[in-house]
């Protein structure tokens, strides 16, 4: 954050979470960034300030998740938002080959998924033959990537 005066609440999440003040891109344990983590805890504002000061979204944990996939955990629609405005690969593939999609739609994280979807995330990729639609472990879950394939085709 060279150059960059981080909020009194940025500066004390940073602080909480073990973070310099000064680095947005530091990493602690698990490879985790401050953007990772104000991504799956919030809020919004943090994020995007955080963004601001050039926090990277296609860093990657040492799971080979990236901070659209802690987004998702934390089922925050308007962090997903942010997170993609900011170029957050809809698609990125962690080590077990799996994306955002897949497992916002395996861990019933409907708001996630909607944005994703609406982001325009892939639904048919498939990791060991199954695609998010088969993760799908909510009714919700399914029924938006129904929809969502059914709109698709018809464009």
């Amino acid at each position: 954050m060279s150059g960059f005066a981080p909020s009194a609440e940025l500066e004390a999440f940073l602080v909480a979470k073990g973070f310099p003040i000064d680095d947005a891109n530091a990493r602690i344990a698990n490879d985790m960034t401050p953007l990772m983590h104000a991504a799956h805890q919030g809020p919004p504002s943090l994020v995007a300030e955080l963004l601001a000061a050039g926090a990277r979204v296609d860093a990657c944990n040492s799971d080979g998740s990236q901070p659209l996939w802690l987004a998702c955990v934390g089922d925050d629609p308007e962090i997903v938002s942010l997170l993609v405005a900011a170029g957050a690969d809809l698609d990125h593939k962690n080590v077990n080959g799996s994306t955002a999609l897949m497992y916002a739609a395996s861990a019933g994280k409907a708001r996630a998924l909607a944005r994703l979807i609406e982001a325009g995330a892939d639904l048919d990729y498939e990791n060991d033959g199954f695609s998010a639609l088969d993760m799908a472990s909510t009714r919700e879950c399914l029924d938006l990537m129904r929809a969502a394939k059914k709109a698709r085709a018809k464009a």
